[in-house]
């Protein structure tokens, strides 16, 4: 939203009645849930607890994804609030529906016109607001700021395509950060946009670094590590277009006995992947369809949602998806969060985009326990010692645990600036 606030408002007033028209077609698309899309509209059928709400939001899959920890605090510090969660897609939802703690809410986030977030605002009072990450809806900031609901803008990306758009209308940027009780930007870039855009810095803080290892269901790994056996492990973790084929091709011929798990970003796409192994004339097992690997299948094409902890877990190393976009001749996507196979020990080896992620990588990097390499075609020359040597391969996995704890303590500096923006504790 780069409009001016009083036309932005005036706008999405007059645009508004046809919002339940827009929802319904996104619902025949798949893009919304036809249970809750009035959700969208600020109409909830799940009762309002009594007591005090904090209300957490974030867009999708990351950034709520990245206030799991943020939550999970809460209940445990807070157990006299009531945490609502609030984000925008059908995937974050499904996600969140598997890892949000018990007594916890989810609701899906109105659409930024004034009457959904007014509908939306009447009928949970929070007592908090905290946005992660979040694209600015100045509806929705300037309507709780106006109930005077406490706000604070957590882990926050500005980009230099967000800041050029604000930069046009600067007053109306200035009052948009204004609103915000607590301000704290996920890197000193965003910090120093912030800062350009007239808003306060509270400090420093990127959910992304600060979370636990991913979780896993340890009955499926009990049954998919007895159906690989004793076979090397290689898993291909947040793969795009393109990625997996290129990423196949080159360890093809590393070793007969390996076992190689494609887990792409989109598991959607299993069926896209699979279409191109079999052109390909590789043999494979597709996970959505209940199948594991065996003796004749040493590809497996992981294409379920939130089970990316279960198959780190399994792997012996871990190639980051996202990272050969460039190389690929397609847009960079920027890379996927490289912690999450070093908080579980694992050596990792990614490719040269990680735009997304460039201080972690260089800090995993600097300690040793992540490689980058510049194509697909040089995974073979860092995997294959790897795969040759499991004594180098736990340290270097070890290294990137330390390294991964090292960059992990921005939650407490976040807890902290949320101190004085939370509601006294009942007893």
């Amino acid at each position: 939203m780069t409009l001016p606030l009083t036309l932005y408002r005036w706008l999405t007033g007059a645009l508004e009645p046809l919002a339940p028209r827009l929802l319904d077609a996104r619902v025949k698309q798949g893009k919304e849930d036809p249970a809750r899309v009035d959700e969208k509209l600020g109409v909830s059928r799940a009762e309002r607890p009594r007591g005090e709400v904090v209300w957490l939001h974030g867009v999708s899959v990351g950034e709520t994804l990245s206030l799991l920890p943020v939550v999970e605090r809460f209940v445990k510090a807070r157990p006299d609030l009531t945490v609502l969660v609030t984000s925008g897609t059908i995937t974050s939802a499904e996600l969140l529906a598997r890892r949000l703690p018990p007594g916890v809410i989810h609701q899906f986030a109105p659409v930024d016109g004034p009457c959904a977030v007014a509908a939306f605002l009447d009928h949970w009072r929070p007592s908090l607001g905290v946005f992660v990450e979040s694209e600015l809806w100045p509806n929705l900031i300037l309507t709780a700021r106006d109930r005077k609901i406490p706000l604070a803008l957590v882990s926050a990306r500005i980009t230099e395509k967000t800041a050029a758009g604000w930069a046009r209308f600067p007053k109306s940027a200035r009052k948009l950060l204004e609103s915000f009780h607590c301000v704290l930007p996920q890197d000193v870039v965003s910090a120093d946009r912030v800062q350009a855009m007239g808003g306060r810095v509270d400090g420093l803080v990127n959910l992304k670094l600060s979370g636990g290892a991913l979780p896993h269901d340890a009955r499926a790994f009990t049954t998919l590590s007895a159906a690989i056996g004793d076979r090397p492990v290689v898993v291909a973790a947040s793969t795009h277009e393109g990625e997996e084929i290129a990423i196949v091709r080159a360890l093809d011929h590393l070793t007969e006995r390996l076992c190689l798990i494609l887990v792409p970003r989109h598991p959607e796409r299993g069926i896209e992947i699979a279409t191109a192994l079999t052109r390909d004339g590789y043999r494979f097992a597709l996970r959505s369809r209940g199948a594991q690997p065996n003796a004749e299948t040493d590809l497996y094409v992981a294409d379920t949602l939130g089970e990316l902890g279960l198959f780190l877990r399994l792997a012996d190393v871990v190639v980051m998806g996202g990272s050969f976009g460039s190389f690929l001749g397609r847009e960079p996507w920027g890379g996927h969060n490289p912690l999450e196979p070093a908080r579980l020990g694992k050596p990792a080896v990614t490719g040269p985009d990680n735009s997304n992620w460039q201080a972690v990588t260089a800090d995993l990097v600097g300690a040793g326990g992540l490689a980058v390499v510049h194509s697909p075609g040089d995974l073979p020359g860092i995997v294959a010692p790897l795969l040759n040597d499991p004594a180098a391969a736990r340290a270097m996995g070890e290294r990137a645990r330390r390294a991964a704890a090292d960059v992990g303590a921005g939650l407490d500096r976040l807890w902290d600036a949320l101190q004085p923006l939370l509601p006294p504790v009942r007893r």
